[in-house]
């Protein structure tokens, strides 16, 4: 086989990956799409409910992990920059510094998952039972939807691990780097499901 035809097939195959995330990535939005619609029906059935549920939450958590998020995205476009101009060393650090902020993220989220499951205030502890229909729905909502984002970010974590070790073993790099690319477009994803999660559980009142 030709040189020429085996860079049409390497290609070819990038196309494919990055059309199979983009259709991973509408499937994923269309099912927390389907969740916000969820959350916004209860919350017009109880808004009382809902608003004093949202009181329970750390905006200034919320709030920092939104920062850290939107920064973590900078980097990992930043690193997917460095390596399509083939500057290994600085990809490597940038992923590096996005699995940092993914960390944090995931800290600051047990430490405010630590603090309902102290006060009773998680599905099936013995206090839900005693609430009103409308905390329980939102307490509900709310440990599904951000645990099903926490899961997310573990998967982009893991996917990002293996660009960082493929990176330096230079099984990516400026000329073939549909891998980094594919995990900057899920991390982009994840980012993007907080940005609407956030105003979502902490901010409408």
């Amino acid at each position: 086989m030709s040189e020429k035809a085996i860079h049409i097939e390497v290609h070819r195959d990038d196309e494919a990956s990055k059309l199979g995330m983009w259709l991973f990535i509408f499937t994923e939005l269309l099912l927390f799409g389907g969740l916000f619609l969820v959350y916004s029906i209860f919350r017009a059935q109880y808004p009382e409910n809902f608003h004093e549920g949202s009181l329970e939450l750390s905006v200034t958590i919320g709030t920092i992990n939104t920062i850290v998020l939107l920064f973590s995205s900078m980097t990992i476009a930043m690193a997917l920059s460095a390596m399509q101009k083939n500057n290994k060393k600085l990809a490597m650090q940038l992923i590096a510094v996005t699995l940092l902020m993914a960390t944090i993220f995931l800290f600051n989220k047990y430490i405010e998952w630590g603090a309902k499951f102290e006060h009773g205030l998680f599905p099936g502890s013995d206090l839900m039972p005693l609430l009103d229909r409308g905390h329980r729905l939102y307490f509900s909502l709310y440990f599904f939807m951000t645990g099903l984002h926490a899961l997310h970010i573990v998967v982009g974590m893991v996917l990002l691990t293996i660009c960082y070790f493929k990176v330096n073993n230079a099984s990516i790099h400026s000329k073939r780097y549909a891998m980094l690319e594919n995990g900057a477009l899920y991390w982009h994803l994840v980012d993007l499901i907080w940005i609407f999660l956030f105003p979502l559980m902490y901010l409408i009142t």
